[in-house]
């Protein structure tokens, strides 16, 4: 994809940076790491640090000092994961932020507003996804409201460069589905996410889904699965045809002592690592893998040291990251299902 702040080459892990920042690391890190798009979201950034301040700075970029691209988030998913804060009409949804009860509106105007203020490079409409499990009629209620606002996002104008995002509905029924991709491609969007996966549904269904549904989206076009990070998730959606992903799994499972290794999930809170002089994986080829062994960053997550959660997110990311630069050569060599075997083996035994 080429965008306002730079190519990013596809399929890509997105980190996210929520409120301007991948907790714990700096734009520098995460240039070291070699990522090269993150997400951060406009529902949160518009309460604090709020609009005023964001664009007293010049913008996303320039206040996070960022210089690469940056998906925004709408703020749909927090019509999911704050439904007891919300109250959802067809003009928007109500919102009340947790932290200080103040009280916002968000219209599908006024979101692509927020995000065209923070010049982010791809900007996503707001959509209503539904928790699993759903009743095919709320489905249904909900894709016809996405519909509409995407309908009216589009209407919007953006800023030069900055490129727009649909996203699919249609819960768990594969006829929504389709409906759902065929009004979205006929209002016409650079990109389409998979919306609505990641509520609560087992793994085997959240895939199930998936596989169907990308069949509905434009082959030519980018392909954003929505808060799938695991290392199996990864790249059994590369196999199906996502180019974007996007999870806060990699650094929340890191700031509670836990690592993607080649040997599976790695929890340093166990008291085996104590002595254990080796790396957290010796396949890794990271900065922190490179100098630190188990046994010291085992002690620096026990004594509370900050450091530990820098350092076990750094490694997390890059292996995320190098997992997709893996599967991109293995795809290519028709391999990537050895790969895949692999990962099961050693995640879900």
């Amino acid at each position: 994809m080429t965008l306002a702040h730079g190519v990013v080459e596809t399929p890509v892990f997105m980190p996210v940076g929520t409120k301007a920042a991948v907790k714990t690391l700096s734009p520098d890190d995460l240039t070291d790491i070699g990522i090269s798009i993150i997400l951060a979201n406009a529902y949160h950034l518009n309460s604090r640090p709020g609009m005023e301040v964001i664009e007293k700075n010049g913008g996303l970029h320039e206040f996070m000092k960022w210089e690469k691209p940056i998906l925004t988030d709408s703020g749909g998913f927090q019509v999911f994961s704050l439904s007891k804060h919300i109250k959802i009409v067809d003009e928007g949804v109500e919102f009340r932020y947790p932290a200080n009860g103040e009280l916002a509106f968000f219209s599908p105007q006024k979101v692509i507003e927020i995000q065209k203020a923070l010049g982010s490079d791809i900007v996503m409409v707001l959509d209503e996804p539904v928790a699993y499990p759903a009743e095919k009629e709320r489905a249904l209620q909900a894709l016809v409201r996405t519909t509409k606002w995407a309908r009216l996002s589009k209407e919007q104008k953006l800023k030069s460069g900055q490129k727009m995002f649909g996203i699919m509905q249609g819960a768990f029924f594969k006829d929504l589905r389709q409906r759902s991709a065929e009004e979205l491609m006929e209002i016409g969007f650079d990109g389409y996410a998979v919306g609505g996966l990641s509520v609560g549904e087992p793994a085997d269904i959240l895939f199930e889904v998936l596989d169907y549904s990308i069949d509905f989206l434009p082959a030519e076009a980018p392909c954003y699965l929505m808060g799938v990070g695991d290392p199996v998730g990864l790249i059994k959606g590369i196999q199906m045809g996502v180019d974007m992903f996007d999870s806060v799994l990699p650094t929340r499972l890191a700031r509670n002592g836990t690592v993607f290794s080649s040997e599976g999930k790695i929890n340093l809170k166990n008291n085996q690592y104590k002595l254990d002089t080796s790396p957290l994986d010796n396949e890794c080829r990271c900065a922190v893998c490179s100098k630190y062994s188990r046994s010291y960053l085992r002690h620096l997550y026990h004594d509370g040291e900050i450091l530990a959660h820098r350092l076990l997110s750094w490694h997390n990311l890059f292996y995320l990251t190098d997992l997709v630069q893996k599967a991109k050569f293995l795809l290519k060599e028709g391999k990537i299902k050895t790969l895949e075997k692999d990962l099961v083996e050693v995640y879900e035994r």
